[in-house]
């Protein structure tokens, strides 16, 4: 895929994020939005998915955009709101450990996809990958508690619950930072390949190729 192409996707993902906020925001009294905090979410969503672009442009400006992790970090938080303004999460038994599961590959591989820092190892690159997707997971459960737990009837059932959120966040933390790793290696072994071989006929490189060019 293009870089032109990511980056419309992830200008569009934004967008949709951006519009189903608003739209909880303007219809706070509809069924699926009730006692889900939909308000701090709109606070706090937008801020979490322009943290990478405004890095970028303060600290980075001289580097490619990171669009492959602003995407999939982008990405768990849209799918997050479909699942409130669709009632996802009351209609259907899984889709909440399905979202614990597979939006934290999605962060741990933003984060991995960073190539940060440059010359780690695999291993490293998962270590800290899977570092990352714990604490983000340990924070979320901590609002979460926070939020919907105190004088609720979910609070005889919160342990178990937490538990076993903690655990899919940390597993899909792994799958996740693996995935980014390999991202990262197989863009680095890309740019290294002889200009002859990743150039025969002027810039014809690969979407790997490109993509190595803005690790």
């Amino acid at each position: 895929m293009t870089t032109r192409a990511l980056v419309a996707l992830d200008i569009a993902a934004k967008l949709a994020l951006f519009a189903m906020l608003l739209h909880a925001v303007a219809n706070p009294d509809l069924p699926q939005y009730a006692d889900q905090a939909m308000q701090g979410r709109a606070l706090a969503y937008p801020l979490a998915v322009l943290a990478i672009p405004f890095a970028w442009w303060v600290f980075w400006r001289d580097r490619p955009f990171p669009v492959v992790s602003d995407l999939l970090f982008t990405l768990p938080f849209l799918i997050d709101t479909v699942g409130n303004a669709l009632d996802l999460y009351d209609t259907i038994e899984w889709w909440d450990d399905a979202n614990h599961f597979g939006n934290w590959i999605l962060l741990s591989a933003a984060f991995v996809a960073l190539g940060w820092p440059r010359h780690a190892t695999r291993v490293t690159r998962v270590a800290l990958g899977v570092g990352f997707g714990a604490v983000a997971a340990i924070t979320w459960e901590l609002l979460e508690f926070a939020t919907f737990i105190p004088d609720s009837p979910e609070a005889a059932t919160a342990y178990r619950d937490t538990l076993g959120d903690l655990g899919l966040g940390l597993l899909g933390s792994l799958v996740g930072a693996s995935l980014g790793a390999w991202y990262v290696d197989r863009a680095s072994r890309t740019r290294r390949l002889p200009a002859s071989a990743t150039e025969p006929d002027g810039d014809d490189r690969s979407d790997d190729g490109r993509a190595a060019d803005r690790l």
